[in-house]
């Protein structure tokens, strides 16, 4: 059974709408504002009733302090009035109020309002958890696409070894440290981290088009070879264009296309595939370049040994205002003990 608060300073009232209600709803009548707060400490309504002109704290000054409360924002308020005119609705309604109901007021039109917000909230709450689940479900089917496709590359390249897997990871690790230090918040605030991150593993699509010979070669590559090599940015894009020209303009993919065609840009603009500069270099494409160098650095390859975290910590940092946005690079050195942790997992 719903539970519903009628807070009034009118005995008459509240007896009123008790006997209007009580059949159908769990109804706690009180008869000011005060103790409404008293006894929001122990119950959480499904709907207020709030009248208006009341001593000491009034309704308007009432529903302020609910609203201002992370605990109550949510609570629907309905006002219980015996003047309505256009401004107070105005301010009301301004204020977060769902409806105004006329005093005085006859039980059946009482009860037929409170039923129709009720069930107007069931229904909003039931579409809400249903399309959560779409959303995460939507969520696991891009989890699962970008895997196949990240595991394909990862599979005919047999140098990087859960690459995609650990930079992914870090990722995570620069994202969080970025929000907890205030790093570009405007622009990641509103991003969805974990669609963020899932995007990130496809960085590395576009060698997917890159021949074997070279992609498996157990030494460096020659400059021509490294040209080739070096195509992969591009033909990542073009890879994800194509997907995206078939399924729709998502958040997942277009994403996924500014890590795979910016990872390697530089922040001197000496990178590729645009020689892109500084801030001109999307943001996901600066993180992915931490993440990605710090990973070839610490991985042992054929044609080179691993180095230490240690060393790839002074490379990294050594490379700010370089290769590195600087203020990323800030942001590696507060939580490079993170990525170590991911390196000997």
């Amino acid at each position: 059974m719903k539970t519903i608060f009628v807070v009034d300073d009118t005995h008459v009232n509240l007896i009123t709408v008790k006997n209007a209600l009580s059949e159908h709803y769990n109804v706690h009548t009180l008869l000011s504002a005060s103790e409404m707060f008293d006894l929001l400490n122990e119950i959480i309504p499904d709907l207020i009733l709030l009248d208006i002109l009341m001593p000491k704290i009034n309704g308007f000054e009432t529903l302020r302090q609910l609203k201002a409360d992370k605990r109550y924002a949510e609570i629907s308020v309905i006002f219980l009035t015996g003047k309505k005119d256009a401004d107070t609705e105005a301010l009301g309604f301004e204020m977060g109020v769902v409806d105004f109901i006329s005093k005085p007021f006859s039980n059946p039109v009482l009860l037929n309002r409170i039923k129709l917000h009720l069930d107007v909230e069931d229904t909003i709450r039931d579409r809400t958890e249903k399309l959560e689940f779409r959303t995460q479900k939507l969520l696991q089917l891009q989890n699962s696409m970008a895997s196949v496709l990240a595991n394909m590359v990862e599979h005919r390249d047999n140098l990087t070894g859960r690459h995609i897997e650990r930079t992914t990871k870090y990722i995570k690790i620069l994202l969080k440290s970025m929000l907890e230090n205030g790093i570009y918040t405007d622009q990641i605030s509103d991003w969805n981290l974990e669609m963020i991150s899932s995007a990130s593993r496809l960085h590395d699509i576009g060698k997917i088009v890159i021949s074997d010979i070279i992609l498996n070669k157990p030494d460096f590559m020659t400059a021509d070879e490294f040209e080739k090599m070096k195509t992969h940015a591009l033909e990542g894009e073009n890879i994800i264009n194509s997907i995206i020209a078939d399924s729709g303009d998502g958040y997942f993919l277009q994403n996924a296309k500014l890590f795979a065609g910016s990872h390697h840009e530089k922040w001197d603009g000496t990178g590729y595939p645009r020689g892109l500069k500084g801030t001109e270099i999307p943001l996901q494409g600066r993180i992915m370049a931490i993440a990605d160098v710090y990973d070839a650095l610490v991985s042992e390859r054929p044609y080179k040994k691993a180095f230490s975290h240690e060393e790839a910590v002074v490379i990294i940092k050594d490379g700010g205002g370089k290769h590195f946005d600087p203020e990323l690079v800030n942001i590696f050195l507060l939580c490079e003990k993170e990525f170590v942790k991911v390196v000997t997992e």
